[in-house]
Parts: structure tokens; sequence; C-alpha cells
């Protein structure tokens, strides 16, 4: 199952630079283990923000969860998810 989702990342500006150097070394660790196994598709930069837009290929919507939930910068997200489905007009489709 494809998945689009857009990720919103706030730190807290006070974040101890310690604590937020660690959690985004461990984010990153995690999130190109996940692309290396072709679960985390690809992930693009949204220019100016905070923020990525990341394809997801997934067995079912819990393995999805399970992979955001697990997220170190999970508690400092707001996130929107949308299904996707292959569309008629692409030329892709019917080659397999």
């Amino acid at each position: 199952m494809l998945f689009a989702v857009k990720m919103d990342v706030a730190l807290p500006h006070d974040m101890d630079p310690d604590r937020k150097a660690e959690t985004l070394a461990k984010e990153k660790a995690y999130s190109q283990e996940l692309q290396r196994a072709g679960e985390w598709v690809s992930i693009w930069r949204c220019a100016g923000k905070y923020s990525n837009i990341s394809i997801f290929d997934v067995k079912d919507n819990e393995r999805l969860h399970e992979i955001l939930w697990n997220l170190p910068l999970f508690p400092f997200m707001t996130m929107d998810i949308t299904p996707l489905a292959t569309h008629p007009s692409d030329i892709h489709a019917d080659q397999g």
C-alpha cells in the first residue's frame, strides 16, 4: 500500500542542544534504515519549511502506524497522511 505523508516538525526553541542533536541523529538513522528496506520509498524537503513529503510502500495501515509512531521526532510532528492509488492516466501503470 502506498501512502504520501506530509510531516511538519516543530522542535521546542528551548530544547536542550544535546537532546536535539541525539534525536536528529536517531531520526536520520531510522529513516535511512527504512529507506534501505524499501518501505520509505522517497523523501522530499518542502522548500522553506521544516517539513517533508515522504512516500511509504508498506503492507498495511498498521505497519505505517508502527513506522510513524517510532519516529524519534514523532512527539514534535504533525502529519497529513494520504493513501495513494494508481491513476488511470499514468503512462507507467501498464508497464507492470
